[in-house]
């Protein structure tokens, strides 16, 4: 299992960095949310997949190989809420920057401002 989810991470980097090559600022965003995604894969896989096992032990003692870890829980659960909050701000961005230039081409925005610079300069 632990070698399916690996493949999967490798996957989603991969896809991570093709969409943050791209030239669409949306396409942008959902690559950063890919990079967040398999970050977050990583580090849960880096605590071990241990079915079973609660991450607390009542009153009864239990074998400490058995639990599960609760720091990677938390620390994926964070970020997750973070990364949701890094992208609902970069669409915000990315909402207005249209609404003021009327694109999300970066292509289109380079040669808008060469064409600002120039009437500025003359």
């Amino acid at each position: 299992m632990e070698i399916i989810m690996a493949i999967f991470v490798g996957i989603l980097y991969a896809a991570g960095v093709y969409l943050l090559l791209r030239r669409s600022i949306l396409k942008f965003i959902i690559g950063i949310l890919f990079f967040s995604n398999a970050t977050n894969l990583l580090v849960f896989l880096s605590a071990g997949l241990i079915p079973g096992g609660a991450a607390f032990v009542g009153e009864k003692s239990a074998n400490g190989t058995v639990l599960t870890d609760p720091l990677p829980q938390a620390l994926v659960l964070t970020a997750v809420v973070i990364g949701l909050g890094v992208v609902a701000f970069t669409l915000a961005l990315k909402y207005k920057y249209f609404e003021v230039s009327g694109t999300d081409d970066l292509d289109e925005m380079k040669q808008e401002k060469s064409e600002t610079n120039l009437k500025e300069e003359k």
